[in-house]
């Protein structure tokens, strides 16, 4: 040896040697004994049957042979003529083992290889054979004794290993590794001193002792103590793989110690090389060397380190030998088909394995030649032999090559009617074909690509009858070989299993579903692979074709002869088509494409089609398919299918092709139907977690699949009716005729109230019904899945069977229940085999419930039309194949399932039906109704039920729903609950809502994160959960001092004659400017009802989004036709918000770049607004005090108007700010704005300019005064306040002023008198400007009761700063003198003045605030005002103890009916704008008032948040009993009558019994001392006649239960609470302000920690989920067993435990998470503006508490970056905090390092690391979540690079937060980033909620 490796030459010889060198250091392996002599096998006196006393020798070892008692049991035909060298190394080996008497161990790599030799040893020595696989499945019985029953009795029979120690025989057990732990320690006596005790009551004794007592018994003696001989011939030959490389049990060290072991490694290279080349003769040597070689390598040790699979080196015949017959195809290829790496390996493996390619000049270096197409199939039949010639084109030449044929007549290839032929189909086909000539296939591809339709094609153009078999996971050796029955007369026979019948017969048999069966359960297959041969349980062998033959010549026996000795030849043609789905590459469990299996089969990879041959198959499947939509559909699924992305990876595995021709065949049928609710339907999106959904959004967008508008159910409600004329259905659009049934009484009938969405579901159902299609409904519990598919069904007048799937749902049960009579096993049809049989429709309820193996049976029923039942029958589709087969059921036509399943995921915990079998089904998500559906249909199930009261329900459950979408609570509640609560209103009228909805909510009563959460929902939507009827804070009422009469006002009698002044008008037309188109936004209003756990006199309140620098200035209101739409204008900047007021969302318009800055000053713009009534409804104007800016605003176009009035007087000054004057201040009276026309004028100006805005004209009124105010008091007349003296002044004017009569505008002086003193003295009263004066008059009945006695008249309310109210009785309209009277206040207003310094401290100005806050309200008889609570009498209203709230002022209602005076304060507003002085000049409190409907007011506070207040009294009346209705009567006295005859009452409140141990008695009525019950003394009850604390913790409900506890024992609670926490606080050293600290962070996230800890707990206990153990000796009856339990054996139950995890199978890893945050000093100086640090703090704080002790199975470090750098470690992996002080050093840290880091950006860098750094660590998954603000511009980092690190490694899912940005930053970045990975926090509280979505929709996808 060495010698021949010198000759290479030096070390730098020439390349080829050298790598001949290193390639024969990997290969060549030093032989056993070193070079020992070469040995030959010599067979003496060898003759054609050697007889005994032959002697066979094999180097120096002879050995003696002997005749065989069964010679058909010597295996045939496994020396080849020319034995290698090392072979026949070992067969000496084993010989000498042999002749010592020992058992022997083959151990070696998978292969068939030491099968063989053990067999070519067998057939040398003559030696017959026991041979049996093991598997996870064997049991002792198949070892040692199986019972069978004869005529009544049962008896044992013996099992290969006592058979073979009886008679002498070998066995070979093959797959040690595989066989469960305590079964082969049977074997340890018999192994090691040839003994055993047998079930029967036999003994086997070795040979030597059984001779020793033969010198002193008889035999008959023996044979009566029943003792056995065994053979001294019987060995044992053990076959293995070495355990901890390959996976499998390893071997128990007892048995290990009794056999001999030999390493039988692959054959040595220059053995192996000598074979190939005599296999491939036309295949160039060296191609065969390189080859060879490249595999050896493979299997080498380095590359086991690499986590390489081993190389199949014993397939390299076969593909030599096809190789041979195309010797120009390229050979890379060939090597795909033998080890699949692309499919099978990773990234790092893949690049390993081509990198030995490379070496071994193995790569295609052009275009690789390929086989194209199958160009012929003829029939070549000779001597019985089905065979085909097959011509394939190659490389433009057609090569023929003869294959195993079928039994039935060949089809051309590819005629078959519904194959589509595309070109890589077709290569496919030739590539199969190429495999076919010399092994069997396995097929790979994804879910619904279609494998079953090509190995069908396959089938038919060979000729082949094909056998599907469905595999399961939880399948045995004994289903996939043969399976017990009883024959007629109670005997217990074996039925053979489809698989061995095909093998027979000379079917094609297709395994589906490979990957999913155990491999210790396919290893059973292994010889019949290899070898073409079995064992099988009854004893009978299957024999290859030659072997057989072989035999039945060396016998001279008939096939019958061999036939009755069960032994029977597998027919030539016999092959297998494995299908499976690819393995995923990284997961630990489905790695199912192990060193094993890859000796099996050639694998062929079906990759999805292309997108232009997607495009034929659908087609020509599919003609009428409109073509825009299909080529939109397929650019989207292949955009899906290109990505890296995980998420789009899972969203393209639900549109397989399969999909995709079910979504063409329905727009086909219905073409104007939505391509994007095909697609989302297809995805299911309704229930994907929150980031697919948005992947999914994101690219339906970016494909242009637009979601239809037309879809709004109000407007389309007339024609969704169902109904049934003249013998058909329809529904909506579509009709269906109806079922003509057999069964009437299998039709459901269900109480269904139809409403819009169901309709629309069902006639969803309907349309795919029609298509053929089966169906799966998919939604959350409680939404009516089951009623709409009755209702269906019931429409249809269908017949339905029913099956509920559970844990415990075996295939078995699925299909056939067996049972037992009179000692037969007798087989009872479940439902599903019933509707199969009778065409019924089967409804499959509860589908996620049961295991995902169980269910996959479906599938081929589905699919193929093709199921095997347990008694051997079998469902077909297809009458035409049973032609007289026995045992046959059809498929019925009419035969359809109906699939209910929840959504996966979280907190439904069943198993993803979807994901393993949605694409056979066309899925429908079934939601709970729309809030318009689900109130149609609550209004049928309580008729008398308040609407109110319904509508609030919807509201709130609706918002509950939408949490529970957001993941933010778990459970999603549905509309069961609704109705649930309906029903028990309707039927129970008087009890109050609040308490009705706890029957739903106190499951929640405990959790105290989730109650908080519903608690505030129910609220938000008035729902008083919690409130009692005595919860009632109206305002204190203060007395309203005595009216007192103040004299009169005369009108045009001044002193010095002067009636009246005329003034002039001149009427202009009105510039118009514009438009300018303006952006309208919408925004969410989130409602709260303000009655929800008190009654006061807000309703209802909302927020308008204002940010916090903003000021609101004016607010207006209009009330048409119940409608009440509000409109507020804020000024800094400019912006209007209006909004419908019972609306769900408002507008929202920013008109910062409209409004000129001019004026001098700071320009603080003050705007007021007025709303149009009709025509110009909706419309508003918009005035600006200082400039003047007249603006008309259409939201319903968009469009800006700018007015300009003519008038000289109004054109601005241009002044500068340098400029000493004051600034001028314009004003707008719209109190008849809805009548379309206002008035401008100019403080201390003297015109009056009057707007029509229908007419487009001006009339300008010219006056002798200077103005301070104007009043419009009716339409035609108008109070007048002069400037300096506050003369009032009376304006009458034309009603309508047209142009001809301008001009007699005529202006009256009015006086105010005082009641004459009786001197005849006219006295003056100082002249007060009214705050207000209505512009309408009280009705007279109100006028009467306000002033006390009976008149009618017209009148006037006005209000100033010294009266609460005043009274003009009389005025306008009268001309004489109108009374006076008012109700002063006790010390008049504070005018309230404001300074305002301009720039340089120019003069100061003074005046009045601009809004005066005071409205009239005629119909409740009210004038009510806002007063800052320095003019409230704040000690009436409080009692003295009592500090009054921080308030934005208090609403002073003065109640001129019932003389009352009330004081309802405004809460104060969540956030105040800076600019204070500002603020002062708008309004001295901090709220604005404006009217709202007729009673009452609505306040706008300057955060922005709206209030509705009720002030009238009939109103508050009105509400406050539906309130009480509400809420039901509280504790009232329950007592419990029952009537007898006698009349009496017996059960009235009572002591109750006392209980004598004082145990806890929760509700029941009979115990004194209990909690929670009614009519007992006790806590917390109802009724009873008094509390009684008999010490236990009361069964709390509400805030009126907490009460009853004692106040002591409150305290002691709380004392020892504060104990408890300073305890802690010692413990860990923190001190009282740390952790004051600390909870501020940890506070804001508790209850999201506390939802994803649930989540976490969750995901654990699933882990944990108990599986069916069988093979037990007690627990419950395996149905698969029975026949056994009758045959007597004892192992024949099923108990659930943990299962052991598999041997071999890898370690759970944990996740692997990285947080990487922001701490740059950008963090720090924007927190001031939206808290980001803080909330970055938040995020970090939620990560350490959240996986606390989860530690195994996450870990987690986080990392920060900034400037100084982009690896700031702040948690190491190894050192996560552990208390709270820990974690509070590590936020302490962060907030230091962005004080005083340098500026700068590390955001990419630290990303691109951690992601580098993480995948370095193993782990199941890896997560990096990057936290940053999205400054990145500013550092000229651009987006897509972000993107493409983020992506950059396909295992580590990271995502990016971005937190607040200036202006859009964000949201451009994440329109740029891919999609589901990347987030904007605008408001950061969003980000941990963010964080959850992320853990929720990740980790549990592939928990």
């Amino acid at each position: 040896m060495q010698s021949r490796l010198l000759l290479l030459g030096p070390p730098g010889g020439p390349p080829a040697a050298r790598r001949v060198r290193l390639l024969l250091r990997q290969v060549v392996r030093r032989q056993p004994g070193g070079a020992a002599p070469r040995s030959e096998a010599r067979l003496l006196h060898a003759g054609a049957g050697a007889g005994s006393g032959d002697t066979v020798n094999i180097g120096d070892v002879s050995y003696k042979l002997k005749n065989p008692k069964n010679p058909e049991l010597v295996p045939q035909n496994y020396i080849s003529d020319s034995l290698a060298q090392s072979v026949i190394q070992h067969l000496r080996w084993i010989m000498q083992k042999d002749l010592l008497g020992q058992d022997v161990f083959l151990i070696g790599p998978p292969g068939p290889l030491r099968r063989s030799i053990a067999m070519q040893y067998l057939e040398l020595t003559k030696r017959e054979v026991e041979y049996i696989a093991l598997s996870r499945d064997t049991t002792e019985t198949d070892l040692k004794q199986r019972r069978e029953i004869r005529a009544g009795t049962a008896f044992y029979i013996d099992q290969c290993a006592v058979r073979a120690a009886t008679e002498g025989r070998t066995l070979i057990l093959e797959g040690l590794e595989k066989a469960e732990r305590n079964v082969l320690p049977v074997l340890n006596n018999l192994l090691e001193n040839r003994e055993m005790q047998l079930e029967d009551g036999r003994f086997l004794m070795s040979a030597e002792r059984y001779d020793k007592l033969l010198q002193d018994h008889t035999k008959t003696e023996l044979d009566a103590w029943k003792i056995v001989r065994v053979s001294e011939n019987f060995r044992v030959i053990a076959l293995g793989l070495p355990v901890p490389r390959y996976s499998g049990n390893p071997l128990d060290p007892p048995l290990r110690s009794r056999f001999q072991a030999r390493d039988i490694y692959y054959l040595p290279f220059k053995d192996q090389l000598k074979l190939l080349y005599s296999v491939g003769a036309n295949v160039p040597t060296e191609k065969v060397s390189q080859l060879l070689s490249f595999a050896t390598t493979l299997c080498s040790q380095e590359s086991s380190t690499l986590g390489l699979p081993d190389f199949p080196l014993d397939s390299l015949p076969a593909a030599v030998q096809i190789l041979d017959s195309f010797p120009m195809m390229s050979v890379q290829h060939a090597l795909q088909w033998l080890y699949p790496y692309t499919v099978l390996l990773g990234h790092e493996g893949k690049m390993a394995v081509e990198g030995v390619l490379k070496r071994f000049e193995l790569e295609d270096s052009r275009r690789s030649v390929l086989p194209e197409k199958i160009v012929r199939v003829e029939r070549t039949t000779e001597n019985n032999v089905f065979q085909a010639s097959v011509t394939i084109r190659i490389a433009g030449k057609e090569v023929t090559i003869k294959v195993p044929a079928g039994t039935r007549p060949l089809s051309q290839p590819c005629t078959s009617d519904c194959f589509i032929q595309t070109l890589s189909h077709k290569q496919l086909l030739a590539e199969m074909m190429q495999s076919h000539m010399v092994k069997d296939i396995c097929l790979i591809g994804g879910k619904g690509c279609g494998k079953t339709v090509i190995a069908k094609n396959f089938a038919d153009t060979l000729g082949y009858n094909i056998e599907p078999i469905m595999l399961y996971q939880d399948m045995t050796a004994r289903d996939l070989l043969q399976q017990r029955y009883t024959l007629p007369n109670g005997d217990t026979a074996w039925r053979s299993s489809p698989l061995v019948n095909a093998a027979l017969e000379g079917k094609l048999v297709l395994l589906d579903g490979i990957h999913r069966v155990n491999a210790g359960t396919l290893a059973v297959l292994q010889r019949l692979i290899h070898d073409r041969e079995l064992s099988l349980y009854d004893g009978s062998r299957l024999l290859r074709e030659d072997r057989y033959t072989r035999l039945k010549e060396e016998l001279q026996v008939s096939d019958e002869q061999l036939q009755q000795r069960s032994i029977f030849p597998v027919h030539p043609s016999f092959r297998i088509i494995a299908l499976a789905e690819p393995p995923v590459i990284g997961s630990t469990t489905q790695q199912w494409l192990g060193p094993e299996f890859l000796t099996m089969f050639f694998f062929h990879y079906m990759k999805p089609l292309v997108k232009s041959e997607e495009i034929q198959v659908i087609k020509e499947m599919v003609p009428d398919m409109p073509p825009v939509a299909l080529d939109k559909l397929l650019s989207f699924t292949h955009k899906l299918r290109e990505t890296q992305d995980p998420t789009a990876q899972s969203l393209a595995a639900s549109l397989s092709t399969r999909q995709l021709l079910r979504i063409s065949r329905r727009l086909s049928q219905y073409p104007n139907e939505n391509l994007h609710n095909a697609v989302t339907k297809a995805c299911l999106s309704r229930f994907l977690p929150s980031l697919a959904r948005s992947a999914l959004e994101k690219n339906l967008a970016d494909a242009a699949i637009e979601i239809s508008t037309a879809n709004s159910p109000e407007s389309d409600l007339e024609d969704y009716k169902c109904e049934i004329s003249s013998g058909s259905l329809r529904i909506g659009a579509v009709s269906a005729p109806i079922y003509n049934a057999h069964e009437k009484m299998k039709v459901p009938d269900v109480l269904f109230y139809d409403n819009i969405q169901h309709m629309i579901v069902m006639e969803d159902m309907l349309k795919d019904f029609l298509l053929g299609e089966h169906l799966l409904l998919v939604g959350n519990q409680g939404v009516g899945k089951n009623k709409i598919v009755d209702r269906f069904l019931h429409l249809l007048n269908r017949p339905r069977e029913y099956i509920q799937l559970h844990r415990d749902t075996t295939v078995q049960t699925l299909t056939l229940q067996p049972s037992v009579k009179d000692g037969l096993i007798v087989y009872e049809d479940s439902p599903l085999v019933k509707a199969v049989k009778l065409g019924h429709v089967l409804v499959v309820d509860e589908a996620d419930k049961a295991p995902t193996n169980v269910t996959c049976i479906l599938k081929t029923l589905v699919e193929n039309g093709e199921m095997i039942l347990a008694d051997g029958r079998r469902i077909v589709a297809n009458a035409a194949l049973v032609n007289g087969r026995e045992n046959v059921v059809v498929i019925h036509p009419d035969f359809r399932m109906i699939v209910l399943a929840n959504r996966p995921g979280f907190p439904f915990l069943g198993n993803d039906f979807f994901g393993t079998l949605g694409d056979i089904f066309s899925c429908h998500a079934v939601d709970n109704p729309k809030p318009y559906s689900e109130l149609r249909m609550l209004r049928q199930y309580g008729p008398n039920v308040p609407e109110p009261i319904l509508q609030k329900l919807v509201a709130a459950f609706g918002e509950l729903r939408n949490l529970a979408d957001q993941g933010i609570i778990n459970y999603p509640y549905s509309t069961r609950e609704v109705v649930n609560i309906v029903k028990h209103l309707q039927k129970f009228p008087t009890e109050g809502l609040s308490s009705v909805v706890r029957n739903v909510f106190d499951f929640d009563s405990y959790n105290n994160d989730m109650r908080e959460i519903l608690i505030n929902t129910l609220h938000k939507y008035g729902i008083p959960i919690g409130a009692k009827p005595s919860n009632v804070q109206l305002a204190k009422e203060l007395p309203l001092p005595e009216q007192t009469f103040m004299g009169y006002w005369t009108i045009g009698q001044s002193r010095n004659g002067m009636q009246k002044l005329l003034c002039p008008a001149e009427t202009h037309h009105i510039d118009i400017k514009g438009p300018a188109l303006i952006h309208i936004q919408e925004y969410p209003i989130e409602r709260h009802e303000g009655r929800s756990q008190t009654f006061t006199e807000e309703c209802s309140s909302w927020r308008l989004p204002l940010d916090e620098m903003n000021l609101i200035c004016d607010v207006a209101t209009t009330h048409e036709n119940e409608e009440n739409t509000l409109y507020v204008v804020a000024c800094n900047p400019v912006s209007l918000y209006f909004m419908n007021m019972t609306g769900k969302s408002g507008h929202f318009v920013d008109l910062f770049d409209i409004f000129p800055r001019t004026a001098s000053g700071i320009w603080h713009p003050f705007v007021t607004v007025a709303p149009l009534g009709n025509p110009l409804k909706g419309q508003v104007v918009l005035h600006e005090q200082q400039s003047n800016v007249i603006l008309l605003l259409d939201p319903a176009s968009q469009a800006l108007h700018r007015l300009i009035l003519p008038s000289e007087e109004f054109t601005m000054k241009k002044t500068s700010w340098w400029n000493k004057e004051e600034a001028e201040t314009y004003k707008m009276c719209k109190e008849f704005s809805h009548k379309n026309w206002l008035v401008f004028y100019k403080e201390k100006g003297n015109t009056l300019a009057v707007l029509d805005v229908l007419e487009g004209r001006t009339h300008t009124i010219s006056l002798p005064i200077n103005l301070q105010t104007v009043f419009l008091v009716a339409e035609d007349k108008w109070l007048l306040v002069e400037s300096k003296t506050n003369q009032k002044y009376l304006l009458t004017t034309p009603a309508h002023i047209e142009s001809k009569d301008s001009g007699v505008c005529q202006l009256y002086v009015l006086r105010e008198e005082l009641p004459s003193p009786g001197f005849g003295v006219m006295q003056e009263t100082d002249r007060s400007i009214p705050h207000t004066i209505s512009s309408d008059q009280l009705s007279s009945e109100n006028l009467s009761l306000a002033v006390g006695q009976k008149i009618a008249s017209p009148n006037r309310i006005l209000s100033d700063k010294n009266s609460y109210a005043t009274i003009v009785v009389g005025f306008p309209d009268l001309m004489s003198p109108s009374e006076v009277y008012s109700w002063r206040r006790p010390s008049s207003l504070s005018k309230s003045r404001v300074t305002d310094t301009t720039f340089y401290g120019g003069k100061k100005k003074s005046g009045t605030t601009k809004q005066s806050n005071c409205v009239t309200l005629l119909d409740t008889n009210q004038i009510v005002r806002i007063l800052p609570p320095g003019e409230v009498p704040l000690k009436d209203i409080y009692p003295k103890d009592v500090t009054p709230p921080q308030t934005a002022g208090y609403i002073e209602v003065t109640d001129l009916q019932a003389k009352r005076l009330r004081y309802i304060p405004i809460p104060g507003s969540d956030s105040l704008s800076p600019y204070t002085t500002w603020l002062s000049t708008i309004s001295d409190t901090d709220a604005l008032l404006a009217k709202w409907g007729r009673g009452g007011v609505v306040t706008v506070d300057m955060g922005g948040r709206v209030r509705l207040w009720e002030t009238g009294l009939e109103h508050l009346q009105r509400s406050l009993m539906e309130w009480r209705n509400m809420i039901g009567e509280g504790d009232r006295h329950v007592q419990i009558t029952i009537k007898r005859e006698s009349g009496e009452d017996v059960s009235s409140p009572k002591h109750g019994k006392e209980d004598p141990d004082n145990m806890p008695h929760v509700g029941g009525n009979t115990w004194a001392g209990g909690t929670g019950g009614r009519d007992t003394a006790g806590l917390g009850g109802k009724g009873g006649p008094y509390r009684l604390d008999a010490g236990h913790t009361v069964y709390q409900v509400s805030q009126a239960e907490k009460d009853a506890v004692p106040e002591e024992v409150k305290r002691a609670a709380r004392e020892m609470g504060q104990r408890a926490f300073q305890q802690r606080l010692k413990e860990i050293q923190m001190s009282e302000y740390d952790a004051a600290t600390y909870e501020r962070f940890s506070g804001a996230v508790r209850r999201q920690v506390h939802s994803l800890r649930i989540i976490l707990d969750n995901l654990q206990a699933k882990g944990k989920e108990r599986q069916w153990l069988r093979h037990q000796a007690t627990g419950e009856l395996d149905d698969a067993k029975i026949i056994d339990g009758l045959t007597g054996e004892k192992a024949i139950y099923k108990r659930r435990g943990e299962l052991e995890p598999q041997m071999g199978s890898p370690q759970q890893k944990p996740k692997r998470l990285r947080l990487v945050v922001d701490v740059s000093g950008s963090m720090y100086r924007f927190n001031g503006v939206d808290g980001r640090l803080e909330r970055s703090m938040e995020a970090v704080c939620m990560v350490m508490e959240a996986f606390e002790n989860y530690e195994e199975k996450f870990k987690y470090d986080i990392a920060g970056h900034s400037g100084d750098g982009y690896n700031i470690g702040l948690v190491p992996i190894n050192k996560v905090p552990k208390d709270n002080k820990q974690r509070l050093e590590i936020l302490k840290t962060m907030h230091a390092h962005a004080q005083f880091c340098m500026s700068g950006d590390h955001t990419l860098e630290g990303t691109e690391h951690a992601i580098k750094e993480i995948a370095k660590e193993e782990a199941d998954e890896y997560f990096v979540i990057v936290l940053s603000d999205a400054n990145l511009s500013r550092y000229g980092i651009h987006p897509a690079k972000f993107a493409q690190i983020l992506t950059s490694n396909p295992q580590v899912n990271a995502f990016a937060i971005f937190i607040g940005s200036l202006g859009d930053q964000a949201a451009r970045l994440q329109r740029t980033l891919p999609a589901g990975r990347s987030f904007v926090a605008m408001d950061t509280k969003d980000i941990p909620q963010i964080l959850q979505q992320i853990f929720t929709s990740t980790m549990l996808s592939s928990v």
